[in-house]
């Protein structure tokens, strides 16, 4: 399958500030991982959380949430480490994020991104060691778009 797909809901598009898609494929194949088909939805923050509060019944404000699709095998063609999912994306807290963080839109929308597929893949945030792992591949993903 091998395909990345930009949607947006609920929000202007933004695709003159979106990384060209190869970059996401370049970053799920340094993973030595297969691209099935990742779709992301850039959206606000009313429209996230209300998907935060559907399917993991939470009510607070994020700016990513990642589901793993798994796919039919006919699909996978013996791709057993294809990844396949979206990731969900507030554009308002993008924006809050680039104030806090103290960089660009376009920056901070990469890193929100790679975050996102990084959880697809099976990474974890919750300890600090986590936190550490997420941010250098963050870090080093983001830089190959330099």
């Amino acid at each position: 399958m091998n395909r990345v797909n930009y949607f947006f809901e609920d929000v202007k598009n933004c695709k003159h500030q979106l990384p060209a898609k190869y970059w996401i494929k370049q970053c799920v194949f340094k993973e030595n991982r297969d691209l099935g088909c990742l779709n992301f939805i850039f959206c606000s923050d009313k429209y996230l959380q209300s998907i935060n509060q559907k399917y993991l019944k939470k009510t607070y404000l994020t700016d990513v949430i990642s589901f793993k699709h798994t796919p039919p095998k006919t699909i996978l063609n013996n791709k057993d480490n294809a990844i396949f999912g979206d990731v969900f994306i507030s554009i308002e807290r993008v924006k809050e994020n680039k104030i806090t963080y103290k960089t660009i839109f376009a920056k901070e929308l990469q890193r929100v991104m790679i975050h996102g597929v990084l959880h697809l893949i099976g990474y974890k945030d919750s300890s600090e060691k986590e936190k550490a792992v997420m941010r250098k591949k963050e870090n080093n993903y983001i830089k190959l778009l330099k």
